[in-house]
């Protein structure tokens, strides 16, 4: 389970009705929801959260570096709380799941010294692509 909340709380984040919604809703492990998927568990859990309220929480999360924005190909951006364990994802290329993967070494061993022009790498990320149980039984 990620520490979304403890997080926020130690930061002093002013801690709204509707900001507490949607922490909750994100708060967890293997959590990598859609914006739309965030507001509509809100929605269950507080009737009267409006659309822009998730979207700029969601935002806000990102900025403030307690949530991480995932992108893959072309679907929606989802929202991955555990921001402070470092971890690559796991992608189901049939359904889009996601699951955060945590592999063992060094994924800058894996890049020669040759391979980095000069760069001063400050982070890596690597996304694993396959077909889930349920996809692959399809």
């Amino acid at each position: 389970m990620s520490d979304l909340l403890d997080r926020l709380r130690r930061r002093g984040w002013r801690m709204t009705a509707q900001r507490r919604v949607v922490a909750e809703v994100l708060d967890g492990e293997h959590v990598h929801l859609t914006a739309d998927e965030v507001l509509a568990r809100a929605t269950a859990r507080l009737p009267e959260i409006s659309r822009a309220t998730v979207y700029n929480t969601l935002g806000e999360l990102v900025l403030l570096g307690e949530v991480i924005e995932v992108a893959t190909n072309d679907r929606a951006k989802r929202y991955d709380p555990n921001a402070h364990r470092p971890h690559q994802h796991l992608v189901c290329s049939g359904c889009g799941a996601i699951r955060d993967v945590h592999p063992d070494g060094d994924p800058l061993a894996d890049l020669p010294p040759a391979e980095r022009y000069g760069f001063i790498i400050s982070e890596v990320e690597t996304t694993y692509w396959g077909l889930c149980p349920d996809c692959a039984r399809t």
